[in-house]
């Protein structure tokens, strides 16, 4: 063990866990333990976390880019069915999110959370031999399954295990981050694979699936042995380093006083979906969320509406989600350094705003192209923002774990509505319907990110209020958030 300064984690970081004067006891910290201990967690686990998002978002989106590359038409699918074999990955992804969250901490993240990639890996290399629409379809179907399982809502959950929550919303974008990474890389390969068009006697767009898919395989299996499930089983940390980590997600209120109070709980399901706060965003997830996935399926469809190839419109998809992965970064770190989740919130929505604004105001192909720079980064922003939002104003484990499913079922609801919007119901290449609607739902997502700030303000002014009365000791145990010594992220 280190040698270090006698000065407390309390001391550091404060205490806002409800039911706490303190730690229960002081770990020696310095600044360079401080450091050293994040930078550990951060070279370990994010790297991980982030390539996993990186490829289940490629896995899901590369049949936007295997359409352009003549899936629909090989298939024989009209608008329609390939609405329909969008939406039915949601089906099965919505009913299971709730529940692979709930089991996420009992069967262990270091085992389901490998086994979903994998398995996910699975079904998206057998998209890549379907001959028929309905082939396309099961391996949809089971797509949604397998990611349900081990996506975003998990990972968010997972993260919260091992960083405070003024710690957590860079590393959600850290991970988040790759799926605007996915977006320009996808369209980077499919430009490349795209020209083994007929190598073993399959079409380019069956490689898209087939490759992406293999290497998602290798990957999954990997991780087994890359994931630690808790921070006291994290084997690139000593003893020093676990009590660190451990006390300070104790101190910032992000885990319970102990294993009791954050084991699993009926009431604690229940109490998640009392809170006001966990309504308010999912209203701005399912808005996101269709924003999202609109963007993410059908970029390389809106690029090639504006009049380039199949093959320039894959390239041509790229800058755009480029610079999403770069303002996304920044604005995360400005979000933990100055705690203002609902300002970012409100900026990145603002971005949609503009962005659909111009889609629909200007007939010219340059304008129109111009305003996915403001989209794309927009709703990229938004998504770890809420996520990490979410997260933070939701406590014990269970309760928190709820929140964080309720926000992802939105989400996919909004997906649905994608696939619907810009699949069929808004012919190309203006999409007059869905631009919109999307332009609306980004208004409203302005609207209740201001919302659920002025609530979050309120909340935390009537908890100074308690806090001014009664000492610590006489408030009901078990409280969690609602607790007047937890304050709300804001």
């Amino acid at each position: 063990m280190d040698k270090t300064s006698n000065h407390s984690v309390e001391e550091k970081l404060g205490s806002t866990d409800e039911g706490h004067s303190g730690l229960e006891s002081s770990v020696a910290s310095d600044p360079f333990l401080e450091k050293r201990v994040w930078r550990k967690l951060d070279l370990w686990i994010l790297p991980v976390v982030a390539m996993f998002y990186f490829l289940s978002f490629l896995d899901r989106a590369n049949i936007g880019n295997a359409r352009v590359a003549g899936l629909q038409k090989d298939l024989k699918m009209s608008n329609t069915q390939y609405s329909i074999a969008l939406t039915v990955t949601y089906v099965p992804y919505i009913v299971a999110e709730l529940p692979s969250n709930l089991l996420l901490k009992a069967v262990g993240p270091n085992l389901m959370l490998p086994t979903m990639l994998t398995l996910w890996g699975v079904v998206t290399t057998l998209q890549g031999i379907v001959t028929t629409y309905k082939g396309l379809l099961v391996c949809r179907f089971f797509l949604g399954l397998f990611e349900a399982g081990g996506v975003f809502p998990g990972l968010v959950l997972y993260l919260s295990f091992f960083y405070p929550r003024q710690r957590l919303q860079w590393r959600i974008t850290a991970f988040f981050s790759s799926a605007s990474l996915s977006g320009a890389f996808s369209g980077i390969l499919a430009f490349g694979i795209i020209k083994m068009n007929g190598v073993g006697h399959k079409a380019g767009w069956s490689w898209i699936f087939i490759l992406e898919g293999l290497f998602t395989v290798v990957y999954g299996a990997a991780t087994f042995f890359l994931l630690p499930s808790t921070p006291s089983a994290a084997r690139f940390l000593n003893q020093q380093e676990k009590d660190y980590v451990i006390a300070a997600l104790k101190a910032d209120g992000a885990t319970g006083k102990d294993e009791t109070t954050d084991s699993f709980s009926w009431r604690e399901v229940g109490m998640a979906f009392k809170l006001p706060q966990t309504w308010f965003l999912a209203i701005i997830f399912f808005f996101d969320g269709t924003v999202l996935y609109g963007l993410a399926y059908f970029t390389p469809s809106i690029v090639q509406g504006l009049g380039y190839t199949a093959a320039r419109a894959q390239l041509m998809s790229v800058p755009p989600f480029a610079v999403a992965f770069v303002l996304s970064i920044l604005l995360s770190f400005v979000s933990d350094r100055y705690r203002c989740r609902g300002l970012v919130s409100i900026i990145s929505s603002l971005l949609c705003v503009i962005g659909f604004a111009m889609f629909l105001g200007s007939a010219k192909h340059s304008i129109q192209y111009g305003s996915l720079f403001l989209t794309i980064p927009g709703t990229y922003i938004l998504a770890p923002t809420l996520s990490t939002w979410s997260a933070n104003n939701a406590t014990p484990h269970t309760r928190r774990a709820t929140a964080i499913a309720i926000g992802f079922i939105m989400t996919n609801c909004g997906g649905i509505l994608a696939t619907w919007l810009l699949g069929s119901l808004s012919p190309a290449p203006r999409y007059f319907l869905a631009s919109r609607t999307l332009l609306a739902f980004s208004v409203g997502m302005v609207a209740f990110s201001a919302v659920n700030l002025f609530y979050l303000w309120d909340q935390n002014k009537k908890k100074a209020e308690v806090r001014s009365k009664i000492s610590r000791n006489q408030e009901e145990p078990g409280l969690g958030d609602k607790s007047a010594w937890f304050e709300y992220a804001l």
